[in-house]
């Protein structure tokens, strides 16, 4: 059974590998056009998974769908049909000593698959990218939102149809573990594997897959407020990377404060109180926010407060004698994908920035920007932690490939 729709999907990349820019962008438009004239099956569908979940479940914001959502997704899919192509381009050219011309030129992946959870918007951004780099794509979501996925992949379809491009292009799995079992060992018609979800899932994929795979990682993100840092951007920062939205993956889970800022430390919380953070603070923080901050919302940090992806209104304190501590903090507890510095300070600046080892560093700006639309990249297809190929915002060139191709005029190799 899957490996027949494996083959179908394999065939279709094909086709897709093989349609000009233009008609590409004309899809994309027609498919954000769809999404609009649609809402309301969409939502419909939508309604009928929020409806299986616990409104309490942190997964629970992602898994929801509104009209401005999808306004959203429709404006990100036109501006991934108003980028250039990342196809055709010449990476590397040089003439040997020979006449022998090399050149590197971008490429196609060919069936892109895609193994996530709670995250109906990501079928739409997956089917974006992958269809502007000349790929299809094979998508394995979650029980949780399959009523959406179905839809959404439905009405996508549709458009193929209408543009006569093979509707293979975009392939939805079912929602079982088999499926997953036969993407991850689809060796030879499926050329590469990203997982987006949690730790669980993606650690899963790793350990499993035989067909390539490019890690998106948990987002562990961390704001260091320095002994230099300016208290009214502090503030602003930490409630925006907290609160903004507390389920994605760039939510800010750790503020480490200078030990010289601690009587700070109230006014730096104080925006936070507004949507009812509660707070895992060491002695000293704790100390600090007692009688500043809600009782109900503190509770004493173990160790289990750090290092933890809460994916809710949640959030640890640490104290910190030094940016080195903080340095080392980070790298201990960490994942790899978003931290933030504080601080007017600029050496200590160049010294976080330098020897934080994260796919994106920022200094005096919330993690909540790790995004591939504010990154200006049209969307993304995930947030890579790993160090190979992709880091950070993947979007259309870290989902292309390249090949050489070598123009020669009857030249030999010498025994």
């Amino acid at each position: 059974m899957f490996e027949e729709i494996f083959n179908r999907t394999k065939e279709a990349s094909i086709e897709v590998a093989l349609l000009d820019n233009e008609t590409i962008n004309q899809v994309l438009q027609a498919v954000a056009d769809k999404a609009i004239s649609e809402t309301d099956t969409i939502l419909a569908a939508n309604a009928k998974d929020l409806s299986r979940m616990d409104k309490a479940n942190p997964m629970y914001d992602r898994l929801k769908l509104t009209r401005e959502r999808i306004e959203g997704i429709a404006a990100d899919t036109r501006n991934v049909a108003k980028l250039p192509s990342p196809l055709g381009k010449v990476l590397k050219h040089t003439v040997l000593p020979n006449g022998l011309d090399l050149k590197r030129v971008s490429v196609p992946f060919g069936v892109i698959g895609i193994v996530y959870e709670a995250r109906p918007n990501v079928t739409f951004d997956v089917f974006s990218l992958c269809l502007k780099a000349g790929s299809a794509c094979i998508l394995k979501g979650g029980k949780d939102a399959d009523d959406s996925n179905r839809a959404i992949v439905g009405l996508i379809q549709e458009v193929l149809r209408t543009f006569r491009i093979n509707e293979n292009a975009i392939t939805l799995l079912p929602a079982t573990h088999e499926a997953t079992g036969a993407l991850l060992h689809a060796n030879g018609l499926v050329d590469l594997v990203i997982p987006r979800g949690s730790k669980r899932l993606i650690d899963f994929v790793r350990q499993e897959a035989s067909v390539p795979v490019i890690e998106t990682g948990a987002g562990v993100c961390h704001a260091y407020f320095d002994k230099d840092g300016d208290l009214e951007k502090g503030a602003r920062i930490i409630n925006n990377a907290k609160t903004r939205r507390v389920s994605v993956c760039n939510a800010l889970d750790c503020t480490l404060v200078h030990e010289d800022r601690l009587t700070d430390l109230p006014a730096l919380c104080a925006p936070l109180q507004e949507s009812n953070v509660l707070i895992y603070a060491d002695v000293p923080a704790l100390a600090a926010l007692q009688g500043n901050y809600p009782a109900d919302l503190l509770k004493h940090a173990d160790e289990e407060s750090y290092g933890t992806e809460f994916q809710s209104y949640t959030m640890a304190i640490k104290t910190v004698a030094s940016t080195d501590e903080a340095i080392r903090h980070i790298r201990r507890f960490g994942s790899g994908h978003s931290e933030c510095i504080i601080t007017e300070n600029r050496t200590t600046a160049d010294q976080f920035i330098a020897q934080v080892d994260a796919a994106c560093v920022y200094h005096n700006a919330p993690t909540s920007f790790t995004d591939g639309a504010q990154f200006g990249l049209g969307a993304e297809i995930g947030i890579s932690t790993q160090k190979l190929h992709a880091r950070g915002p993947m979007a259309l060139e870290e989902i292309c490939t390249y090949k050489w191709v070598i123009e020669g005029n009857g030249q030999i190799r010498p025994r």
